[in-house]
């Protein structure tokens, strides 16, 4: 497949940072109808590599071209709004000339007022602002640097089908890897300061990885084979008294020895979580939840019911109330009607998106050891700090940095790293993967998988959340939030499916000879009625005996006192823990037909 012709091409690109090579010998183009996905680990140059295509860095090394009148519109992770009034005036300062027309529809088709001051916009209208100047000009090439952080999934969707009918070369950076799949059609792979590139899609970029690293592993071995036979060449004698003829084969080794010790591969972020003891079996109940402020309702009539390891996800459009419903569920505000109950032996750990637990000012160090003392506790069991951060990617030299030197991505990494080391068996993340590479997001994805506490996330990572959660609550502003079995895709299918029969039933129904249907029934029955009463105080009572159970097993002396009494405790704690089951399942199942049946 030939390639368009080139808008925009680097040639033998290389870049330092300080004594680092951050790449080198880097050639790529991108024409007229490309669009293509650029990843990497965090650090290895993929931002750098933009901003020198896009004019904004100089190269140390190479050359860069841009085609005779292609206008180039780049979007940074981090805008600047310093110099702008108002969001048109910033949109504006993006065109070459610049024609109010283009300004108004495309801030209206991303949802912003022109005479919004810059300086109150939320994290998602700065980048739906950042996003604006950047397609105003319709740009023959665009440099998007993770253009979906902040943005809620209807307008990452809205971007999406923005993108695929674009018509010049685009080259993106992003961690969302629904969003690569559904646009991307080349990659390219900054790796240790080379560039590789596929004409594969985004989806085969594992298998493509896996390959390139097995190729690697095997030239490795090769030259570790070639290393050892020229060794013991030299020591057995091949090469004696100086002969010159003999030199150029010994400088060969010694040029195999030092490219030998040059090898490596990025290193992987080490996440684990402390663990709290168990929590009980029942996490937060939540009924007939309302909230609303200056008039505005944000959650209304909304009921849940969180058991021990589940993992919850909540979707919605930035502003719809998602932050709101969490806090009321963890008990951060009350709500103004309806009510909330929380299991036993909660340890709660929170994930905020602002990363407002962070001090600027702190160093690493402060974040992890406010009272001072070279070791952390993780687990129950003492870390140095330099270890620790090792384990996140944090190299000891920079534990006495201030954190407002961090890039995005890194004070993510600090956060988890706070969090993670304090026991907790309830988490909750507000959007935790923004700005975290792909691989870190593998890992976060596995840890969070084998973690045995409940996880309460926030999320508009939709691959993320497929792979993720067991169910979604969907807050879709107005007041209005629904939960749902399974990830996003499952929330898909059903809220299509509810969707289905209620058109159905707007259109007027033909008549039919059919019988009446019986009488529905009303309201439950004396006997469920009564059930109903009684089963909060059963629950309660064997909630305090496994309780006293799980006491007794804990005695250890209690097996030598008695090896029978053991059996008997266990068999009576197995038996207790299913009671509790069977009627907790009992008690939902009466309370939603209640509910069914009163509403």
């Amino acid at each position: 497949m030939a390639l368009p012709p080139p808008l925009v091409a680097l040639n033998g690109a290389q870049v330092h940072l300080g004594a680092t090579v951050l790449f080198q010998d880097v050639t790529l183009s991108i024409g007229r109808g490309d669009k293509v996905c650029l990843v990497g680990r965090n650090g290895s140059g993929k931002s750098t590599l933009l901003k020198c295509l896009a004019g904004e860095i100089e190269l140390d090394e190479g050359e860069r071209f841009v085609q005779p009148g292609a206008r180039i519109a780049y979007l940074a992770q981090e805008p600047d709004f310093s110099r702008y009034a108002t969001v048109a005036d910033f949109v504006a300062g993006g065109q070459a000339e610049p024609q109010a027309y283009r300004v108004e529809a495309v801030l209206t088709a991303m949802d912003l007022a022109p005479d919004r001051a810059c300086a109150t916009l939320s994290g998602g209208e700065s980048r739906r602002a950042a996003l604006a100047r950047a397609l105003v000009d319709e740009p023959d090439v665009l440099l998007l640097d993770e253009p979906t952080n902040h943005l809620d999934i209807a307008t990452i969707e809205y971007l999406e089908r923005e993108l695929q009918g674009f018509r010049g070369g685009l080259l993106v950076i992003s961690h969302d890897r629904r969003f690569l799949q559904n646009l991307s059609k080349r990659l390219f792979w900054l790796d240790r300061g080379t560039m590789r590139e596929t004409e594969r899609p985004f989806d085969q970029f594992e298998a493509w990885r896996d390959e390139v690293f097995a190729e690697e592993e095997a030239a490795w071995h090769k030259q570790d084979q070639k290393i050892k036979a020229e060794l013991k060449w030299m020591w057995e004698g091949g090469i004696s008294a100086r002969r010159t003829r003999n030199m150029g084969r010994v400088r060969r080794l010694q040029d195999m020895r030092a490219e030998r010790l040059t090898r490596s591969r990025a290193r992987q972020v080490n996440l684990g979580i402390a663990e709290a003891d168990v929590s009980g079996k029942l996490v937060i109940e939540a009924e007939h939840l309302a909230k609303a402020f200056g008039g505005r309702t944000i959650i209304r009539d909304f009921s849940t019911r969180i058991l021990r390891g589940d993992r919850v996800g909540v979707i919605g459009p930035n502003g719809a109330g998602k932050s709101t419903l969490l806090k009321m569920l963890i008990g951060e505000l009350e709500p103004d009607g309806g009510s909330v109950r929380r299991g036993t032996n909660l340890e709660t750990i929170v994930f905020d998106q602002r990363r407002a637990q962070l001090d600027p000012d702190s160093t690493l160090r402060q974040v992890l050891l406010p009272e001072g003392g070279d070791n952390i506790w993780v687990g129950g069991k003492p870390r140095h700090i330099a270890s620790y951060l090792k384990d996140f990617l944090f190299a000891p030299a920079m534990m006495d940095q201030p954190v407002r030197a961090l890039s995005g991505g890194e004070r993510n990494r600090l956060l988890l790293a706070k969090l993670f080391a304090r026991p907790s068996n309830l988490m909750v993340l507000d959007e935790p993967t923004n700005d975290l590479d792909i691989d870190t997001l593998d890992l976060l994805e596995e840890v969070l998988g084998d973690y045995e506490g409940t996880l309460l996330l926030v999320s508009h990572d939709r691959d993320f959340l497929d792979r993720l959660v067991t169910s979604t609550i969907a807050v879709e502003g107005d007041g209005e939030a629904t939960e749902y079995a399974g990830g996003y895709s499952d929330y898909l299918v059903q809220r299509k499916a509810a969707a289905e029969p209620a058109a159905a039933a707007a259109r007027p129904a033909a008549r039919t000879a059919e019988p009446a249907a019986p009488k529905a029934k009303k309201k439950l029955s004396f006997k469920e009625n009564r059930e109903l009463e009684e089963l909060p105080a059963r629950m309660a009572a064997l909630e305090k005996t496994i309780k006293t159970q799980e006491a007794r097993l804990a005695d250890p002396s209690l097996y030598a006192k008695d090896p029978k009494a053991v059996t008997k405790a266990g068999e009576d704690l197995h038996k207790a823990q299913a009671e509790l089951a069977a009627a907790e399942e009992r008690w939902l199942e009466l309370e939603t037909l209640k509910a069914e049946l009163e509403g």
